[in-house]
């Protein structure tokens, strides 16, 4: 799933691809203009023993100072409290949204906001990152904290948002690393498009494609069949596209499932980006 943060019910930024057996990847109920609850619902129903991988960051840096907002009491304690605490004080918030939290007065002195408003505990630069984010930076990626939420880079409002589903799903379905990798069945992900790009070939300054030719020569290079179609496409459906296609080559790579970085500390509080060796 690449994923949306933006406001509204109706997301041009959801893109929802399955790639299954051999057959070229596609998108699921191609041109339809999804919602997250319709992600949500689509999730819970998904095909028996799937690999699902969200574009979004699951939670905000923790490990680096001892909590998620330090100062304030109410501050989580691990990722499924902080979904709760998001999900709490969002649940007003129409669509999945989180703009509840985005300005509550406690949680904002963390955030780097619209407007040229940064809290006075967001610190400077990048931000905060993960123990991932950190390890994103030594494998050549160009992560952002999730605590910035401003420019075209940000994944701060996705994350948010994400958070409210992931929260919905708790005892649904599995979500690696807060939850054991299960011996057999489905198992939700947090993804970077980016090391699906990357790993066709792509460089670093060229990871969305917007042709199908493009689109076609990464599923090439990672050894699966093309899809249909020419001229331009939606770089959020190729982005679902190539990232699925992916999964599929890579699920199976023990090194993915046990990077050395990844302690119980790291995985109950902060998750990982799958992917990230």
């Amino acid at each position: 799933m690449d994923w949306s943060g933006a406001v509204g019910e109706l997301q041009r930024g959801i893109a929802v691809a399955l790639a299954s057996g051999s057959s070229p990847p596609a998108l699921v109920h191609r041109g339809h203009r999804w919602s997250r609850a319709d992600v949500l619902d689509w999730v819970r129903a998904a095909p028996a023993d799937t690999l699902i991988g969200f574009d979004l960051g699951p939670a905000f840096p923790f490990i680096d100072r001892g909590a998620y907002f330090p100062g304030w009491d109410e501050s989580p304690v691990d990722a499924r409290e902080l979904w709760a605490l998001v999900e709490r004080i969002c649940s007003g918030d129409p669509h999945l949204s989180a703009a509840s939290f985005v300005d509550h007065p406690e949680a904002a002195r963390h955030f780097r906001r619209h407007g040229g408003r940064t809290g006075d505990r967001f610190e400077p630069g990048r931000g905060r990152l993960r123990v991932t984010e950190r390890a994103q930076l030594a494998q050549g990626l160009s992560p952002y904290s999730n605590l910035n939420l401003v420019g075209a880079a940000q994944v701060g409002k996705s994350s948010l948002t994400g958070m409210r589903l992931l929260h919905r799903l708790d005892g649904t379905l599995p979500v690696w690393p807060f939850d054991p990798l299960p011996p057999a069945g489905s198992v939700v992900v947090e993804l970077y498009t980016s090391i699906a790009a990357l790993a066709a070939g792509r460089t670093k300054s060229r990871t969305k494609m917007r042709t199908y030719a493009d689109l076609n020569a990464a599923l090439t290079a990672i050894g699966s069949a093309h899809v249909a179609g020419g001229g331009p496409i939606d770089d959020h459906a190729s982005d679902a596209l190539l990232t699925a296609a992916w999964l599929r080559t890579v699920a199976d790579r023990p090194e993915l499932w046990h990077p050395p970085a990844l302690t119980s500390a790291v995985a109950r509080t902060e998750g990982w980006t799958f992917g990230v060796t």
